[in-house]
């Protein structure tokens, strides 16, 4: 069973230590990496690309430390920045096929392997438009089309849906969700929903820090008896609460009273609520969100 995993990770910038005695285990799917701005998520994906060293611990690829593997690690390997850099005068095709020139994939396999890309992402039918004419999810698309032309085991995505619209952010994560099926993906966002309907494991990070490791149905189970709703009057008393609980939606009713959604680990004398994946996110980062 293919199995990527981390072992004791500990990484400083100078004296601060931005990632701390990190451990977690991933197999194929959706795998989704969350954590507020500064939790350390982009260092820990250095390290897992291997661009990075750790002070201690590794990085073990199917049992085998990815040293051992040194530069056909990056065989196994495909990675989408945040912002993907790419070249606005070329068409799809041609990004592609260059792309495949430069991940070393055989001239006789380059112009099947992208169409086949273009296809799984949605893109075939604008794959001789210039790039710079492209949506901002259009972008993105191509973005994980180059990531997956070495065909890795592990494919990580950095903030994929960051600026999308609506509809576009559907369409991307309908496209991770298919290709995740035969492979490791690493979701890594601070946005939440865009991870709650693909996701099968989540992982936690903050301050450089492990602090939940688990499926979305067993998070959303632990603080079942911890989400409440109410209803108040006006907005001032919405600051009073605000003041006293850590509240995760507020909204306006055509009455002009509010509804709001109250986050408390101690019990309270109010209706409970479903919880959700954000509410999870809100009790263990809230401070910084």
């Amino acid at each position: 069973m293919m199995c990527l995993e981390v072992k004791d990770l500990d990484f400083l910038y100078g004296k601060k230590r931005v990632i701390n005695n990190v451990s977690f285990q991933l197999e194929k799917g959706v795998n989704a990496l969350l954590g507020p701005n500064g939790a350390g998520k982009t260092t820990l994906i250095n390290i897992l690309l291997g661009l990075y060293e750790a002070k201690n611990g590794e990085v073990l690829f199917n049992g085998e430390n990815i040293k051992k593997y040194k530069s056909e690690y990056f065989n196994h390997i495909g990675y989408m920045p945040q912002m993907p850099g790419i070249y606005e005068n070329y068409t799809a095709y041609e990004f592609l096929m260059y792309m495949a020139l430069l991940k070393g994939v055989k001239k006789k396999e380059r112009k099947d392997k992208v169409d086949l890309l273009l296809k799984k992402v949605n893109l075939l039918d604008a794959k001789n438009s210039r790039l710079g004419t492209f949506s901002g999810g259009m972008k993105q698309r191509i973005g994980i089309a180059q990531a997956l032309i070495n065909n890795p085991d592990i494919l990580i995505l950095d903030e994929p849906t960051a600026g999308l619209d609506p509809l576009e952010r559907i369409r991307l994560k309908n496209v991770i969700t298919e290709i995740a099926t035969d492979r490791i993906v690493i979701y890594a966002t601070h946005i939440v929903p865009d991870i709650e309907s693909v996701a099968k494991q989540v992982l936690i990070l903050d301050k450089g820090k492990i602090i939940k490791n688990a499926p979305i149905i067993e998070l959303l189970k632990e603080i079942e008896e911890s989400t409440y709703s109410t209803i108040v009057e006006k907005y001032e008393d919405v600051e009073d609460l605000r003041k006293k609980y850590l509240l995760s939606n507020v909204r306006e009713r055509k009455d002009g009273k509010y509804d709001v959604d109250i986050i408390s680990i101690n019990k309270l004398d109010l209706p409970l609520r479903n919880p959700s994946l954000e509410d999870v996110f809100l009790l263990h980062c809230g401070e910084k969100v």
